[in-house]
């Protein structure tokens, strides 16, 4: 498949589990004009998830922040091809529940959707029709790093892999995992742990990997 990741293009690392604040640091110094530009690169390469997507598609994306590659443009992608795309929603059913549901999105833009800070940090829309993860055909997963294999680092509140589990161990086939992130968030390897759900395929600026 081409534009392909190589591996000569990841940075590597001797180390299993680099520390979060390695990466979450490089981020942060990212102006807003390259935020945007990495955005933009990394779009370009939707056309191959589209492929393997079917009409009017549910797409599960995620507000950008803490510098993280900006989700605006899957938005923009998602409304353009008459995608139906959604955001997460943290302790629907309670503090104690962490699995995410996820809000349908009507704006066109991020910035113009209503929202609240959840105590974590991430912002957050609460609406009265809420999906499950298994309900949606595609979820975009923020991430601090990942490796080669699909093996995601996150910031520790282990809401994607609660979210996910169940329908990874019984092989479901829906929905598909898709990393979105900077090409310094790829490593050569990470430890994974056995509550751990990898990705399904990775898009970053230099192109699209499938696992």
């Amino acid at each position: 498949m081409h534009p392909e990741l190589k591996h000569s293009e990841f940075q590597t690392s001797t180390v299993s589990n680099p520390p979060r604040r390695q990466f979450t640091r490089q981020r942060r110094q990212l102006t807003a004009g390259e935020r945007r530009h990495y955005a933009r690169m990394a779009s370009l390469h939707l056309s191959k998830l589209q492929q393997r997507l079917p009409k009017n598609a549910r797409i599960g994306l995620y507000y950008d922040g803490f510098g993280e590659l900006p989700t605006q443009p899957l938005l923009t992608w998602c409304q353009g091809l008459g995608y139906f795309p959604y955001l997460p929603v943290v302790g629907s059913l309670g503090d104690d529940d962490k699995r995410l549901r996820f809000v349908p999105v009507y704006q066109s833009k991020l910035l113009n959707i209503l929202t609240l800070i959840h105590s974590l940090g991430m912002k957050q829309n609460h609406h009265r029709r809420l999906l499950w993860a298994r309900e949606l055909d595609v979820i975009i997963c923020p991430l601090v790093a990942v490796d080669l294999n699909g093996n995601r680092m996150g910031m520790g509140g282990g809401f994607y892999d609660t979210t996910l589990g169940k329908g990874y161990r019984s092989g479901a086939k829906r929905p598909l995992k898709i990393g979105w992130c900077y090409d310094f968030q790829v490593v050569e390897q990470l430890q994974r742990q056995p509550w751990d759900v990898p990705l399904d395929g990775l898009i970053t600026p230099s192109g699209i990997r499938w696992f």
